[in-house]
């Protein structure tokens, strides 16, 4: 209790339990329905072309996330059109357009400022880059992903399970896949201050995968993995201050630990029967 209460009483680290925590929710929620259509590596694809995105930005002095948020909304868009026409594979389109914007980024970096601290946070990730706007503006998003994707729940989940019969009924499969592209997108650029673009793909994958274990429910499975993903968000970061280890890598093996529990109960759950 003690750690925590110290932990509150410094500015930086309550922005970045504040922002964390709502990223983090909007990556569980999201990474539901990208992991159920077989996309959950699509956070680790934007992710890399926010990179190239930010780069860019900082070399010519603008700011990062007004450019960075455009840009991989118009990857996402474009991602999913490589994909539709099915001449290219999902996984190999990912990683296509992923290690391009990376090595863009790369070289962008190289030739103006360098691989500089404000550069590597944004690959690595780092608190101390959580300022009061971005925090602002992450919190604004973030309640308009989370309100978006509420509203748009049974859209969502009739596209997320079958498209065909979605179509049938009348439901814009299209818009829908679109939607929940952009909310992915605007979700990953939030969430590149925090962890960093080598690892927010993290917050996509683990708690739905985590909750899939247990529960067998769309709905059941989207509220775990909300609230496992907070959870975690919030225990990491305790880690990562009474441990003095990096944040993101801290949120991360704190996730991959709650996984670790999560199948070993669904195992003897198993066995048990």
């Amino acid at each position: 209790m003690r750690m925590i209460l110290e932990m509150l009483s410094y500015p930086f680290l309550v922005r970045a339990l504040l922002g964390g925590m709502l990223v983090s929710l909007c990556a569980a929620l999201l990474g539901v329905s990208l992991v159920l259509k077989r996309y959950s590596m699509i956070g680790d694809g934007l992710s890399h072309v926010s990179f190239g995105a930010l780069s860019m930005a900082v070399a010519v002095g603008w700011s990062p996330l007004v450019i960075s948020i455009p840009v991989v909304t118009l990857a996402a868009f474009f991602l999913l059109r490589i994909t539709e026409n099915g001449k290219v594979k999902s996984d190999a389109a990912i990683a296509m357009i992923s290690a391009s914007a990376l090595a863009m980024g790369i070289v962008v970096t190289s030739l103006t400022t360098g691989m500089n601290t404000d550069v590597s946070s944004y690959m690595f990730g780092s608190i101390l880059a959580m300022s009061r706007q971005d925090v602002i503006l992450g919190g604004i998003l973030s309640v308009v992903v989370l309100c978006l994707f509420v509203f748009c729940y049974n859209k969502i989940f009739a596209v997320t399970f079958d498209e065909s019969f979605a179509k049938a009924t009348g439901v814009q499969v299209k818009f829908y896949n679109i939607l929940i592209a952009v909310l992915t997108a605007v979700t990953i650029v939030l969430g590149m201050r925090m962890m960093g673009a080598m690892l927010i793909s993290s917050l996509i994958i683990f708690p739905a995968l985590t909750a899939m274990r247990v529960f067998k429910s769309f709905r059941g499975v989207v509220v775990c993995s909300g609230v496992l993903s907070a959870v975690c968000f919030c225990v990491g970061m305790a880690a990562s201050y009474g441990l003095s280890i990096p944040a993101g890598a801290s949120v991360v093996l704190v996730n991959l630990a709650v996984f670790g529990v999560f199948t070993a109960i669904s195992r003897w759950n198993h066995f048990g029967r």
